[in-house]
């Protein structure tokens, strides 16, 4: 009995056990991210904190208890394949994390995966096991010194003169495959052949330990190795062969044919790594010419690609003046007989081939060109492609002078004459003051540029009896000034030639017998010059200061030279006006070298033109003994300058559709086009040159403003009608900005270089104004912009203008079509867009058109009819009516004679809509209202029929 009861008690205990273990009520719990470590030659990952899994259904059999962990893929999807975690102890949930294959550090360095723990549920079938979170484990694996050394080549080879100490002849590399810093990293070298001479330092660097001697031994062959930070040696060792020479050639070193310069870099050393060798000769001076060859670019280097006009303004020049070779006009026909050639810079470039190309200047310019204080100035170059030489060269009479300009003007009381002129390389300016009375002066220069055809500008500055040339920006004084002595006097007659001179009177007398034919022209050309001019100007008044001048036509690009405080003692440097020779010289090869590193190229275009530009190195050396001295060719390359960022300019913030009524266009001031215009100009991508740490580099920054240097507004179709419709510009913010303004019936030109933010004001200031009863109903207009002289344009902007037209103003007469037209547009429809750019025509039934007129007169007229014919029935019914009545219906009879009808079809329309409009009032009130303000008819949105009758009340429907 005792036992029965024994196994019962047992039964019911295991019972109650079984039923505990089916609560599993928990999940487990691990930490939420792991660091682990696993070496290379191991499988076992040292994690921290390490793998626990806790569940607070412990201590409870199998739901309390950690079954074992999951691994699931990582960022990288390959970490479950890689890893596994197995459970070292179920009750206490401690894990392991291990790697199935071995790792190698060189080819994945670190690895991530996500791990999950689950308990075994509520049986040792594991049902319903819970699972933790993910955690994520990140592995390092840490590398094992298993690579030794490897040098980049297995033999090395240098060449060195004999007899020198070098710090550095040839430098060897060795690289070591292990992904750590300790084990991949070259601790030291060591040449292993003994008795050398030669050392090397623990960067590979070899260098000798005493002078070498060619004749002692020509060739030296030693071996090196290479030992990493983990003592691994080098797997193979390097040869290195050294061949001692037994003579020195003197020369450059180091000298690199190609140079790159990207626009927007600022000032770039050219010669950076170059050293002149000669080869322990004693010399006493040396000097290097750079030569720099721009001639072919623009004129004769790169210069600021406005227009003259606009750099003219940009320096802050005086304006005022006149253009002598204009482009061929109906107004400006002199320069019609003159061909053109295209020019780089988009400026107009005439020839002249010493004959019979002359341009006449008009009396009309000339006159306004009097006084003895002016400026002349131009861009000249002497021969030039395809031009024929003159009859007179082609003969080897090649002394004859050329004249460029030969002018007599009126002053108050007398004449002046003057004439600029070249002959070989010698420049004149020959001037009278008063050609009746004062006797001339000539003033001659020796100029290189005047023979060397290439392009060079010349301004002339006259304040007699002081005169002062500029070429090229840079003032040059005259070589010889003297009195001409007795020469005929010019005619008292005002003209001017360009190209050429006329031949004096008395000579032309002699020609033709004395006798001048009346009404012909019997005016020869002497001195007929040969070449190209461009951009001839005389201004008359005050002349230009230096700073002006060298601002307006000095290169923008050339030599330079870095750091003048870094230029060594008796050390010389010479440069050019024109930038494109820099000459160095000095005495100390060492110090010599440091500044030939120092010559730069400068060119602060932000968009120069990009090209080639040749290079020539000359170097000329004196030594003690003038027989045995070094002797050095001509070194030459190149440099190219890429093609720059071209800039997008881009107009926005003006709707493709612009809506008005049109009596606002008909104001004095019109509406404006483009109020609310935006300009933007940004390049492709910034510039950096703080970066690089070169002078200059700051100018040409993305931080500088663009400037604009023209904006044209087009109406596109037929032109404006002067009589109908005009633009407008504020020409007081035109003239304050110093723009220049063209304002035709085809287009309106602004022209200058200035800044975006002053051409948005003056567009935002254009306005279209049209004159009374044009009955225009649209209007199309195109903007577009550029910069550098059209060399960079912006997007074009399209602009539709629409009028809005009431019926009223279209038909006057017509009262009842005026309340058509306020019963088919509310007045407050003009008063909302009014304010208001309609971006879609469509969004707005208000846009008139021919068809939208003839839709509305027929529908006014329709109403009008049908009114008319209700009325019409009504009136003989009741007649009809009346007669059947007799005499007693008589009072009421319906009179007609006296009916108005005031039509509005809004009755029509409320009376649809269930809107009751009968109201009682006094006709004679309304009779007298209706004929003082007859707008008042348009306004009621009723229909008024006004009856006389025996009441003599007026009735309204």
């Amino acid at each position: 009995m005792d036992r029965m009861n024994f196994l019962s008690f047992l039964l019911l205990c295991l019972t109650s056990v079984a039923n505990c273990n089916k609560a599993n009520k928990h999940k487990p719990w691990i930490e939420t991210e792991y660091q682990g470590i696993v070496m290379e030659n191991d499988n076992t990952v040292l994690l921290n904190p390490p793998l626990f899994a806790l569940d607070k259904d412990a201590p409870l059999h199998y739901a309390g208890e950690i079954c074992g962990f999951r691994v699931h893929n990582g960022p990288s999807g390959s970490g479950s394949v890689q890893f596994e975690a197995v459970v070292l102890d179920r009750s206490t949930g401690e894990g392991l994390v291990r790697s199935k294959e071995p790792l190698d550090c060189e080819s994945q360095r670190e690895h991530s995966f996500t791990i999950q723990a689950y308990d075994c549920g509520e049986g040792p079938d594991g049902v319903n096991s819970k699972k933790s979170h993910k955690a994520t484990v990140h592995v390092r694996v840490n590398d094992v010194n298993e690579f030794s050394p490897v040098f980049v080549e297995r033999r090395y080879e240098a060449s060195v003169p004999e007899g020198r100490l070098f710090d550095r002849i040839v430098r060897v590399e060795a690289l070591d495959a292990d992904c750590s810093p300790q084990y991949s990293q070259i601790c030291f070298y060591d040449i292993i052949t003994p008795n050398v001479p030669f050392a090397i330092d623990n960067d590979g660097n070899i260098k000798n330990t005493e002078p070498l001697d060619s004749k002692r031994q020509r060739v030296h062959t030693f071996w090196v190795t290479a030992f990493d930070c983990g003592k691994n040696r080098a797997q193979a060792d390097a040869q290195v062969v050294v061949t001692v020479k037994p003579s020195c050639k003197p020369g450059w070193i180091g000298w690199t044919k190609r140079v790159e310069y990207t626009p927007g870099s600022g000032s770039i050393p050219l010669f950076p790594s170059l050293h002149l060798e000669t080869c322990e000769e004693t010399v006493w001076n040396i000097q290097a010419t750079v030569e720099l060859q721009t001639g072919h670019i623009g004129k004769g280097c790169d210069r600021d690609s406005y227009s003259d006009r606009s750099v003219r303004r940009l320096c802050g020049a005086v304006r005022g003046e006149v253009d002598l070779l204009p482009p061929p006009s109906p107004a400006a026909n002199w320069t019609s007989v003159l061909p053109t050639l295209p020019s780089s810079d988009s400026s107009l470039v005439f020839s002249f081939n010493g004959s019979n190309h002359v341009a006449v200047v008009p009396n009309s310019v000339v006159s306004a060109l009097s006084g003895d204080h002016f400026t002349l100035q131009l861009w000249m170059r002497r021969g030039g492609a395809n031009i024929q030489p003159s009859a007179t060269q082609s003969r080897g009479n090649r002394k004859e002078e050329e004249t460029i300009v030969c002018s007599t003007v009126k002053n108050d009381d007398s004449y002046s004459h003057y004439s600029l002129s070249v002959h070989g390389c010698r420049l004149s300016l020959f001037y009278w003051p008063d050609v009746s009375a004062a006797r001339p002066v000539k003033f001659l220069w020796k100029l290189e540029q005047v023979c060397d055809s290439e392009w060079h500008h010349l301004s002339l500055s006259v304040q007699f009896p002081s005169v002062t040339l500029y070429v090229d920006g840079v003032t040059f004084d005259p070589a010889l000034i003297h009195d001409n002595g007795a020469i005929p006097n010019p005619a008292p007659r005002q003209r001017m030639l360009i190209g050429a001179c006329w031949e004096p009177e008395e000579k032309q007398k002699e020609i033709l017998n004395n006798t001048i034919p009346e009404g012909k022209d019997s005016v020869k050309f002497v001195g007929g010059y040969h070449g190209l001019l461009s951009g001839v100007t005389v201004r008359p008044g005050s002349v230009e200061p230096h700073s002006v001048v060298e601002c307006l036509y000095a290169c923008r690009e050339g030599l330079d030279f870095g750091d003048l405080e870094t230029l060594g003692s008796g050390m010389k440097v010479h440069v050019n006006p024109s930038q494109s020779v820099l000459v160095l010289e000095g005495d100390d090869i060492e110090s010599f070298n440091r500044a030939v590193q120092q010559v730069t190229y400068r060119n602060s275009l932000r968009f120069a033109t990009p090209g080639v530009r040749p290079l020539k190195l000359t170097t000329s050396l004196r030594c003690f003994n003038e027989e045995s001295c070094l002797s050095l060719k001509q070194l030459e390359g190149y440099l190219v300058v890429l093609q720059p960022d071209a800039p997008q300019i881009s107009l926005s913030g003006v709707g493709p559709h612009l809506a008005r009524p049109a009596p606002e266009f008909e104001g004095p001031r019109g509406v404006p086009l483009f109020p609310e215009l935006r300009i933007v100009c940004s390049l492709s991508h910034a510039v950096n040159t703080a970066a690089q740490g070169m002078e200059g580099g700051a100018l040409m920054s993305d931080a500088v403003a663009h400037t604009l240097d023209g904006c044209e507004v087009q109406p596109l179709g037929e032109e404006l009608n002067p009589e109908r419709e005009e633009l407008l510009v504020d020409m007081d913010v035109v003239r304050e900005r110093g723009l220049d303004i063209i304002n035709t019936t085809a287009y309106i030109a602004i022209t200058g270089a200035e800044s975006i933010s002053v051409y948005e004001d003056v567009l935002r200031s254009v306005r279209y104004r049209l004159a009374r009863g044009s009955g225009r109903f649209e209007r199309r207009f195109r903007l577009s912009c550029s910069e550098m002289n059209g060399r960079y344009t912006s997007n074009e902007l399209t602009l539709e203008v629409n009028f809005l037209h009431s019926l009223e103003s279209l038909y006057h007469p017509s009262h009842l079509l005026a309340s058509q037209q306020q019963f088919l547009h509310p007045s407050h429809h003009s008063g909302e867009l009014s304010g208001h750019t309609l971006p879609n025509p469509h969004r707005n039934s208000v846009v008139p058109g021919a068809a939208t007129v003839i839709i509305m007169v027929c529908v006014g007229f329709l109403v009008v009819m049908v009114i008319l014919g209700v009325f019409r029935i009504r009136s003989i019914h009741r007649r009809g009516e009346g007669s059947r009545g007799g005499a007693k219906e008589g009072s009421n009879q319906w009179d007609d004679s006296a009916l108005t009808i005031i039509v509005n079809p809004m009755e029509s329309y409320e009376s649809r809509m269930g809107i009751s409009a009968d109201t009682e009032g006094d006709g004679e009130e309304e009779e007298e209202e209706a004929a003082e303000s007859p707008d008042d008819a348009s306004d009621d949105q009723r229909i008024i029929i006004k009856k006389e009758g025996r009441d003599g009340n007026a009735r309204r429907y």
